[in-house]
């Protein structure tokens, strides 16, 4: 098989195309990255040498270029996104080009090609906030971010291409991440980093807002189970099934650093902050997918990865001041 993966620079790309060239020795995979500020090359520093991977420098926006890359692929996985809330925020003009327009020029290519299998990478950001309950892939979408408008546009977008022209997809929404080489901008990555400099924790308003929580790998787990089991025109969520408050979180980063609560500080809520997140994982479990259940060493694993690795995040927070 040979799969095209782009944005396989970033956090959760960067994983998944280390996960499969581990399980599957035979697979090809090229991995199509823009190089934004968050495609990060020592993502996958452990891996530039494997034959079976290939690295091409390009955006999903500029047809001509991945008309070349998707030659001859069976398979197209598609986790190039701008993906920061308070960017999209400030700027939501990037996030409608690359995470809308960037998934139409891939899935018109894509129908050209007759390509086998075509999962776009969403997220449970696109449903909106619930109070009570969990979202089911059938649930109404009310994304209330620029960042999760352009998703949820590109979700239709893909569905279209099903529909329409017999483009055979599928879609996996995700819950929130967590792991090693996530861009330290965001949520954990950012206050562990600043808790190892001794650097205030802005916590966003009240700090109650819940989210579900998956380690990355497990949803790259995920992921290859909808690849090769998944059946086409489907949506499957992936998540964690833990549901943890953001002052928690916070909390338990300061407890396994061993650093002040007082560093924790509340600041202005962020626009737009949706309440709740959490996600019915029925129909993926049917697929045989099962989260890891122990948070807590898997979050210890997580935050010692950033501490022992201060080479990867420094020049990346330098990078951005």
């Amino acid at each position: 098989m040979k799969i095209l993966v782009t944005g396989g620079l970033g956090f959760i790309g960067s994983n998944f195309i280390r996960y499969m060239l581990n399980k599957y020795p035979d697979y090809k995979i090229i991995n199509f990255d823009k190089m934004t500020y968050a495609g990060n090359p020592d993502n996958l520093k452990n891996v530039e040498n494997n034959p079976n991977y290939t690295f091409i420098k390009g955006d999903i926006c500029d047809k001509k270029t991945v008309e070349k890359v998707m030659q001859d692929c069976n398979v197209v996985i598609n986790f190039a996104a701008e993906s920061h809330v308070d960017r999209s925020i400030k700027n939501p003009s990037d996030f409608a080009r690359t995470n809308f327009y960037g998934v139409f020029v891939l899935l018109d290519v894509a129908k050209e090609k007759k390509i086998d299998k075509f999962i776009q990478i969403s997220t449970d950001e696109v449903y909106g906030s619930i109070e009570q309950g969990a979202f089911k892939e059938t649930d109404i979408l009310e994304p209330n971010s620029p960042y999760s408008a352009a998703k949820a546009g590109a979700d239709l977008l893909v569905r279209s291409y099903y529909v329409t022209f017999g483009l055979p997809t599928l879609i996996t929404r995700s819950a929130n991440n967590f792991g090693p080489y996530q861009y330290p901008e965001k949520f954990i990555p950012l206050f562990v980093t600043n808790a190892l400099e001794d650097k205030p924790l802005p916590l966003y308003g009240d700090g109650l807002n819940v989210r579900d929580w998956v380690y990355v790998e497990d949803n790259c787990k995920g992921i290859d189970l909808v690849l090769h089991k998944g059946k086409i025109g489907e949506i499957y969520n992936i998540g964690g099934e833990c549901e943890k408050q953001n002052i928690e979180i916070a909390k338990k980063i300061v407890e396994i650093l061993g650093k002040p609560e007082s560093l924790i500080q509340k600041v202005a809520d962020r626009l737009g902050h949706d309440r709740r997140y959490a996600l019915n994982i029925d129909k993926v479990k049917a697929l045989g997918f099962q989260p890891n259940t122990n948070f807590h060493e898997l979050f210890v694993k997580t935050v010692n990865w950033y501490k022992e690795n201060e080479w990867w995040w420094r020049k990346l927070k330098e990078k951005s001041t």
